[in-house]
């Protein structure tokens, strides 16, 4: 048996980098605690969602990789904790910048970096002004626990990127996530929606999904986003096995045989019965091969 116990978080967040980031060694030290090995915070932790406003001085809260204070903070916790933690940071690399995820391993080593493939672009969430489109391709990792898959956010609404990280041998599939009410319209309310794409994402992988979102009101000039929680972890079928609620700070905890789930996996025959040779369509804009 190879078990591994994962852990979702979520909390609301402050325009203070410091007190944000001892906000969330609080929540890894308790998840730690309870045994949890891979622990996961929401996307962009360090500061408020900046990405409501466009706004050329929130630019200067991307750093590189060696100088983000978060990274490097967190560094050291995993080593202590040796537990491991995907950390979400805006980074700036020469003339570039990215929504991009550090994989920290149980020694405090830096696996390496996944850039944010898809930059969503709408009201309040106004990202292609911030971040260039993710350059990496998607990453695996062989952590000290498993091998992880790491998505941010608005990769999670895509099924080809959550099929590929399993293709290339992910046995967990993470997903921080900044998401909340809609500042144009009060009146929807994705939550439902948000987390029925990635149980379809566990379910069609047989693959175990966690989601950690953040909480509370944030406001910048006329725009306000309500974010709603409901951070998960879904098992390999689908099913929501951990939720927490809309509005309070949470920690989540499972366990899963890792073995196990690769027998699983074997059993189903999904990946077996595969036909790539007949997906051509979908690495098309327009639904039609150009030869």
């Amino acid at each position: 048996m190879r078990k591994v116990k994962v852990a979702a978080t979520q909390m609301s967040c402050s325009p203070n980098i410091d007190e944000n980031i001892s906000k969330a060694e609080i929540l890894v030290r308790k998840a730690a605690e309870q045994g949890a090995q891979v622990i996961l915070l929401q996307e962009l932790f360090e500061t408020p969602y900046f990405c409501q406003k466009e706004k050329p001085e929130y630019y200067a809260y991307a750093t590189e990789l060696e100088h983000n204070k978060a990274v490097n903070y967190f560094k050291e916790i995993a080593r202590e904790l040796e537990v491991v933690l995907p950390i979400s940071y805006y980074e700036k690399k020469n003339n570039a910048r990215y929504n991009s995820i550090a994989m920290i391993d149980a020694d405090g080593k830096v696996l390496g970096t996944y850039r944010k493939s898809h930059i969503p672009d709408g009201p309040g969430y106004e990202e292609k002004y911030y971040f260039n489109p993710g350059d990496t391709g998607f990453k695996v990792w062989d952590t000290r626990y498993g091998k992880i898959g790491v998505g941010v956010c608005w990769d999670q609404w895509f099924p080809e990127a959550a099929r590929a990280m399993a293709l290339m041998g992910a046995e967990l599939l993470l997903y921080p996530t900044a998401i909340g009410s809609e500042p144009e319209d009060s009146q929807v309310d994705s939550k439902d929606h948000w987390q029925a794409c990635m149980l379809g994402h566990a379910a069609s992988n047989l693959v175990p999904v966690i989601a950690s979102n953040r909480i509370g009101v944030e406001s910048d000039d006329d725009s306000t986003i309500t974010f709603y929680g409901s951070s998960f972890i879904a098992g390999p079928q689908g099913n929501k096995i951990k939720e927490a609620g809309r509005t309070e700070e949470s920690i989540l905890i499972a366990e899963f045989d890792l073995n196990q789930l690769e027998y699983q996996r074997t059993e189903w025959g999904i990946f077996r019965d595969r036909r790539p040779e007949l997906y051509k369509t979908i690495t098309s804009s327009d639904g039609e091969l150009n030869v």
